[in-house]
């Protein structure tokens, strides 16, 4: 289990992440630490969600 104290970010409960690769993912909680975020697609006419992605998706450093 992940150490919770090591958690600095503030968890938006406004939106809701599962991506823990991604450097605005709030640590052991759900959440992330954006105001906002951006969703983009792939597709010139989306029809199914997995046509869209987050756009402010940012791939986290390793820890060493």
């Amino acid at each position: 289990m992940e150490d919770k104290s090591k958690c600095k970010c503030k968890p938006n409960r406004n939106i809701e992440c599962t991506v823990v690769q991604c450097a605005n993912h709030c640590g052991w909680q759900d959440y992330c630490s954006l105001d906002k975020i951006k969703v983009v697609t792939h597709e010139q006419n989306p029809t199914v969600v997995q046509c869209t992605d987050c756009g402010s998706f940012v791939l986290a450093k390793p820890e060493r």
